[in-house]
């Protein structure tokens, strides 16, 4: 069966962060998601915990490529259970992005993203069952700048 749901999503394991500060030049959008990840290191710490970025989800609700599509951004936090196997706790900032329904009220919207995060759970599930999360793990190593997540390289020094 075709998704109806189409979810994609990076994934920086909290755990291969080295350090958090932020580059003095850095621009708005940088120093959002780096209050973003100092707020997930205070409050879960770095073990069992994932920054979800660069993140849509959208809903095909008609036969159609075209019609009946309500598309979500998003970033934000995952945290798994004991055996970092299964979602436990997900915490994302989910921003309507586009809707060909002609229209979403302001309770069908907060639904939706209701919606966002409970299916963001299901394929996290999934990420991690099919080995992508170890596999992303190993990829990244230790020591991340979380300045290269937003592509952003200060001054080029």
């Amino acid at each position: 069966m075709e998704p109806v749901v189409d979810i994609a999503f990076d994934c920086l394991p909290l755990r291969s962060i080295g350090r958090l500060d932020a580059p003095l030049d850095a621009p708005a959008e940088y120093r959002r998601r780096h209050e973003q990840l100092v707020s997930a290191m205070e409050r879960f710490g770095p073990d069992r915990t994932y920054f979800l970025y660069n993140a849509r989800c959208v809903f095909h609700l008609a036969n159609s490529e075209i019609e009946g599509m309500v598309r979500y951004e998003f970033d934000g936090i995952i945290r798994t259970d004991a055996s970092d196997l299964l979602t436990e706790t997900v915490e994302l900032d989910a921003r309507l992005a586009s809707e060909t329904c002609g229209g979403l009220p302001d309770q069908v919207e907060t639904w939706f993203k209701d919606r966002v995060e409970k299916a963001v759970a299901i394929e996290f599930d999934r990420f991690v069952a099919a080995g992508q999360l170890s596999q992303r793990s190993s990829e990244l190593g230790q020591d991340v700048n979380p300045s290269n997540l937003a592509g952003f390289s200060g001054m080029g020094v």
